[in-house]
């Protein structure tokens, strides 16, 4: 008789009893890695400035493990217990085999109350719940009827029944361990060995369900000119599994990977369980509170920051960069653990006395303003501007100096630059800086031209650096000449450069000719 062992796993689910049987051949298990190394690859489809969908984490990761073994002599299997649960076998590559590998198997069906009502499908439970009236514990014989996309449905001798539906929680009991599912995710690998011997294995492999984000906080001075950068990496792990004490590293840039066909989105997380209601006995009830089995995915966040006051706390280790082809590897130069589900902040670098630009934008085009007056922040990725370092993609959060404490200025988004490229972030609308553009005197007999003003008005106490692009409206045979001023290029386009001085005005007058 199969031993019932009653234990409860999650809300409104028991699981008991042992596993499935033993393999014929030879088991070796290994419980987990002495040593591991996890390299996380960004998602390729998110936006730079996007944030990590922390429900559905799109990136991946390399992950090596170092683990000793002892291989039995002739046919064995040795399972590898807590790989990655979103491991790509495909991707899995064995080392240190004196034999080599004869078959892979990526047990990966864990053992949850989505995968036990999917095995345990038309087999005998017992239902504990509660009555409604009188608060009274009852156990009762029941089958598991739903599949598992229509919610969870028993049959009792009373009829159909929704479990797990109302105020009163029930419990599913089952007398065992449905075939096949396993409580951490095992990589099976047959061998054929000619005689017994440990040995010291490297398991490498791709698993999906991880993401990295890089975030940058800059703390202008005084003056404007200068500005402490301080940048933060941010490692996200959606995995069952968790790697303690890992050797750590991201990769920066946008890796290809090719889905097969249909399978663009196959990667996706299994869904939740869903418990429809349905009136009962006179009385209707709602979906489970929150908390309990359908509760959404939360990640945890494991280190928090401040950012007003980041630049007083000194760092004590931060990400070292190293080349890797056209791409970059920051490694954590200590061991550090990646829980599941959970995030983890390291951080990038720390540079003093960068120079910056703040420069105040706009764009003419003919006779009007092509929307409002927004704030940029220059950067010269530059050794003698104070940088010098491979940026990688990710936010920015400027703050400026205010009665002598930090005051947020903006946020934007900034791309993958190289050193020795200029880096430009958009922070925003500038509300107290205003362009207008209006008509001066035409010449009654030329019809082919048309002058026009346009006028910046800086309503700050202190002046600021303004720029606008120039330029024909779009599908139009008219030129743009400068009167006022003499005009730069770039781009194609002209430019107008100025300083605005404090609560003051800057005017440039232009025409509009045919061609």
């Amino acid at each position: 008789m199969i031993r019932r062992c009653i234990a409860r796993l999650w809300p409104g689910v028991l699981a008991l009893g042992p596993a499935g049987p033993a393999l014929a051949r030879q088991v070796v298990t290994s419980p987990a890695p002495e040593q591991v190394a996890v390299t996380i690859y960004r998602a390729a489809d998110r936006g730079d400035g996007a944030a990590m969908d922390l429900a559905w984490l799109r990136g991946f990761a390399l992950v090596t493990e170092t683990r000793t073994v002892d291989i039995p002599a002739g046919e064995g299997v040795i399972r590898f217990e807590g790989v990655a649960a979103g491991m790509l076998p495909e991707s899995a590559l064995v080392t240190g085999l004196p034999s080599g590998v004869r078959e892979k198997n990526l047990d990966a069906d864990l053992l949850s109350p989505r995968s036990l009502y999917a095995r345990g499908l038309g087999r005998p439970v017992t239902l504990r719940r509660r009555n409604p009236e009188t608060g009274e514990a009852r156990e009762e014989p029941a089958i598991v009827r739903a599949s598992t996309d229509g919610g969870v449905i028993v049959q009792t001798k009373d009829g159909f029944e929704a479990a797990d539906c109302g105020p009163l929680k029930d419990a599913l009991s089952f007398d065992a361990v449905p075939e096949g599912l396993s409580a951490r995710p095992t990589l099976s690998v047959a061998t054929d060995a000619p005689q017994a011997s440990r040995v010291t294995l490297t398991l490498s492999y791709l698993a999906w369900g991880f993401d990295w984000q890089a975030s940058y906080v800059i703390r202008l001075r005084e003056n404007g000119r200068k500005a402490d950068v301080l940048a933060w990496v941010t490692l996200a792990n959606g995995d069952p599994i968790s790697f303690p004490d890992a050797r750590a590293a991201v990769v920066a840039g946008k890796v290809h990977r090719a889905e097969p066909d249909g399978q663009a989105g196959a990667r996706r997380p299994p869904d939740r369980l869903v418990y429809p209601c349905f009136t009962q006995n006179k009385r209707s009830f709602g979906m489970p509170p929150p908390g309990g089995a359908s509760a959404p995915l939360a990640i945890v966040v494991t280190a928090q920051r401040r950012e007003e006051r980041l630049m007083d706390v000194p760092l004590a280790v931060t990400v070292t960069e190293e080349g890797l082809g056209d791409l970059k590897l920051y490694r954590v130069p200590m061991p550090t653990t990646i829980a599941s589900q959970a995030q983890k902040q390291v951080a990038l670098f720390h540079r003093g006395d960068v120079g910056v630009v703040i420069v105040h934008a706009a764009e003419i085009r003919g006779d009007r303003a092509a929307g409002r007056v927004g704030q940029r922040l220059r950067m010269g990725n530059r050794q003698a501007d104070g940088l010098g370092v491979a940026l990688p993609a990710g936010t920015v959060t400027v703050f400026e100096p205010h009665g002598g404490q930090p005051v947020l200025s903006g946020e934007g988004t900034l791309r993958d630059a190289a050193v020795g490229q200029d880096v430009e972030v958009m922070l925003g609308d500038a509300p107290q800086v205003q362009l207008a553009i209006e008509p001066v005197a035409r010449d009654a007999n030329r019809h082919d031209r048309e002058d026009y003003a346009a006028t910046v008005t800086n309503a700050n106490p202190w002046p600021i650096a303004f720029e606008a692009r120039l330029a024909a409206p779009e599908d139009d045979e008219r030129i743009v000449e400068p009167l006022s001023a003499k005009l730069a290029r770039k781009n194609g386009a002209l430019l107008w450069k100025v300083t605005v001085p404090a609560q003051g005005t800057a005017r440039l007058t232009y025409r509009l000719r045919r061609r």
